[in-house]
């Protein structure tokens, strides 16, 4: 390919940035950015560690779309009215879920997973989950 630099990005330790004018790059994963840009991440993971499941998990500038590639795990959202209980969705391999704008979630695994996550980052916040 004459004039084309070819460039392979490896979505394990990288993320593809989506920026707002319409350029895509490979950066950094965050779990909180404010470059304005919607950030496409791949994590494999062998632990609830690995997924933070111990904490609640929100996006206030975006929908999050939560994508199982192998393995499976269970996404949980957050009751919105306290003493409701959480809601469980089971994500199997090629399956997704996308999560509501502003929604408190977190996942636990069945088993070792490759997740892709999708969404913009901006003001992320995670909390402990209360037993």
């Amino acid at each position: 390919m004459k004039g084309i630099s070819v460039t392979t990005i490896d979505l394990f330790t990288r993320a593809l940035q989506f920026r707002p004018d319409g350029s895509v790059g490979a950066g950094p994963r965050r779990m909180a950015d404010d470059s304005g840009g919607w950030q496409l991440a791949a994590f494999h993971v062998e632990t609830d560690a690995d997924v933070h499941a111990d904490h609640w998990e929100i996006h206030p500038s975006s929908a999050e779309a939560v994508c199982c590639l192998s393995g499976g795990f269970r996404l949980y959202l957050r009751p919105e009215r306290p003493g409701d209980p959480e809601t469980m969705i089971p994500l199997s391999a090629g399956t997704a879920f996308v999560v509501p704008r502003n929604r408190w979630h977190r996942i636990e695994l069945d088993q070792p997973s490759d997740i892709v996550s999708i969404g913009l980052r901006a003001e992320t916040r995670q909390e402990q989950v209360t037993p």
